[in-house]
């Protein structure tokens, strides 16, 4: 009696353990059903008018695809009149793009009235450009302000521009076109040569519109994506005197060259002192030297009987009575000097 209670409750049991069992499969059954067969997903779809069948949504999960950013690019795009192709949604997902920058695009360029196709924007979008921010600016055009640029006038006065592009997106040229640095650099560009083109820097002042008009004849947006509005200066101001610090840049070169040239004259000039000195002094040793040769001659001549005592007399008294004539004609000062100078004889 009492173990067929036992087995009574064990069978109980079990058959409560293989309920929950039985339950808990079921769950996990219809969710993965739902999973897969997105149901409500599709139900979206047919009562917005779009046409998909349930296996091309399980499909989709199979390809890692999400099949919520198909259908919902499929509904945007109907509900806005357009009519896409939902392989080509697929394509450009499983690309890297971005389906619902591109769809808001197309329905922005359809509302405009621009000529914009689902392969151009794609396009677009992989090429790494946002589309939908390129049909905002060519429906909404977009001001570019440029750094300062500094130019210098004929006259040699500098002056500082800053301008402001507006620039419309120029959807045919967005890919492979330049970008806004492009359009920035050649509008400076055209700047410095308006700017360095006048002849004097009031005339620019007067007219600033003049470098706008020269700039936009240059046609500066050829090649870009953009195309260029107007181009408006919106502030100079005047810098340096450049052809002044010029000048003086280059005075002060040519001082320094011809101070380099008249010390390059001076240290001849010394050298040739002292050489013309040491020469001087070489000539007066010579002159010594052939002084100190007159009393060896005379001595070789007392030797060999070519002179006699009263010839030396005569000549020494001719030797005094010059000294004395120049004693005399000689001024007082350099006379007294002569009478202190002791004899040296």
């Amino acid at each position: 009696m009492f173990l067929n209670q036992i087995l009574l409750q064990a069978n109980g049991e079990s058959n409560t353990l293989v309920i929950i069992a039985i339950g808990v499969a079921a769950l996990f059954g219809l969710w993965i059903i739902f999973y897969l067969i997105p149901v409500g997903l599709w139900f979206s779809a047919l009562v917005s008018g779009v046409r998909i069948s349930l296996l091309q949504l399980v499909l989709m999960r199979w390809r890692k695809i999400p099949p919520s950013i198909i259908v919902q690019s499929l509904i945007t795009s109907t509900k806005a009149g357009l009519t896409l192709n939902r392989n080509d949604l697929e394509a450009h997902y499983l690309a890297g793009g971005r389906l619902k920058s591109v769809i808001n695009a197309l329905i922005s360029a359809d509302k405009a009235n621009m000529d914009l196709s689902f392969k151009s924007a794609t396009a677009i979008d992989l090429a790494g450009r946002d589309v939908f921010e390129a049909v905002q600016m060519s429906v909404n055009p977009k001001v570019i302000n440029t750094p300062p640029v500094a130019a210098v006038a004929k006259d040699g006065i500098q002056l500082i521009a800053k301008a402001r592009v507006t620039v419309r997106a120029n959807i045919k040229q967005l890919v492979g076109g330049a970008g806004e640095d492009t359009v920035i650099a050649r509008v400076g560009e055209g700047v410095v040569s308006a700017i360095g083109s006048a002849l004097s820097h009031k005339q620019v002042l007067e007219n600033p519109d003049s470098i706008s008009r020269v700039v936009l004849e240059k046609g500066l947006d050829s090649g870009t994506a953009f195309e260029i509005l107007s181009i408006d200066i919106a502030d100079i101001d005047v810098g340096k005197n450049i052809g002044a610090v010029l000048q003086m840049d280059q005075a002060n070169a040519d001082k320094n060259i011809a101070q380099a040239k008249a010390e390059e004259r001076r240290a001849m000039a010394v050298a040739l002192e002292q050489e013309m000195k040491a020469r001087a002094q070489e000539a007066r040793a010579n002159v010594i030297q052939a002084e100190a040769e007159i009393p060896k001659a005379i001595a070789e001549a007392f030797r060999s009987g070519n002179l006699g005592i009263m010839d030396y007399y005569k000549f020494e008294n001719i030797k005094a009575d010059t000294k004395m004539r120049d004693s005399i004609s000689a001024p007082p000062e350099q006379g007294n000097r002569r009478k202190d100078k002791p004899d040296n004889k």
